[in-house]
Parts: structure tokens; sequence; C-alpha cells
């Protein structure tokens, strides 16, 4: 049975090659239950020393997200699911969504001087003479 949030025996057989397990140092967790963990975390927001035992302790999995994300692993993988998916028919290229969403913000939000850079600033004292 696969949990919410985890994957499933068929999307785990199309990722597992790129995950290649380490050649040297101690054993490594089991790569599939990282990546649950990962996922997991990712679904639902919670925070990583929240994550359930059974995906192993949060730290490992953390590690383990921040050094695939800095080495370029998540890249991989997701263009790895994109062929795979393109050429087994899967995906759908007439519902294509590009968000492109931008919000300026005004120029006096940032802290700029009202009245344009030409105007002349207003003394506090008393005018001279």
């Amino acid at each position: 049975m696969v949990r919410r949030h985890e994957l499933t025996d068929e999307s785990w057989a199309v990722i597992e090659p790129l995950l290649a397990p380490s050649r040297m140092g101690r054993p490594v967790r089991d790569r599939r239950q990282v990546v649950n963990g990962i996922l997991w975390k990712l679904s639902t927001g919670a925070a990583w020393r929240d994550l359930p035992e059974r995906y192993g302790p949060w730290k490992t999995v953390y590690e383990r997200f921040r050094r695939w994300s800095a080495d370029g692993t998540w890249d991989r993988l997701l263009a790895h699911v994109q062929q795979h998916s393109d050429a087994v028919g899967t995906v759908d290229w007439t519902v294509v969504c590009v968000d492109s969403t931008t919000v300026r913000a005004h120029q006096h939000a940032a802290g700029a001087r009202k009245g344009g850079p030409g105007r002349a600033r207003r003394s506090a004292g008393p005018a001279a003479g």
C-alpha cells in the first residue's frame, strides 16, 4: 500500500537509476525512503524536524535534499521524468500553463522621495533671507 505523498513502484522504477548509491563511506539509508521523506516534507510544508520517523532521521533526509539540490540531481530527475512521460504518451501538451505573473511596487514603496528627483526639498527651519 502506497501512502499519500509517496512514490508508487512504477514511479520509483523511473527515477531509481538516476539515484546511484555512493561507492564509499558508511552504508546509505534506503534511497526510496529518503525520497519519500523529502516528498512528504515538500507536500505538507511541515518543518524538517516534524518528519515522521518512518522516513528516517530528519537530518539525513534534509542533508540529502540539500546535497541533491546543490549538485543538480533534482533537475536531472525532472528532465528524465518529463522525457519518460512524454515518450509513453502521458503528457497532454494541449494543456500547458505558463505563469509569468509580475507584481511591481510603486517607486514610493521603495522609499523614494515624493515629487521626483527635480523637486527641491523643503527646509524645516525658518526661511533665510
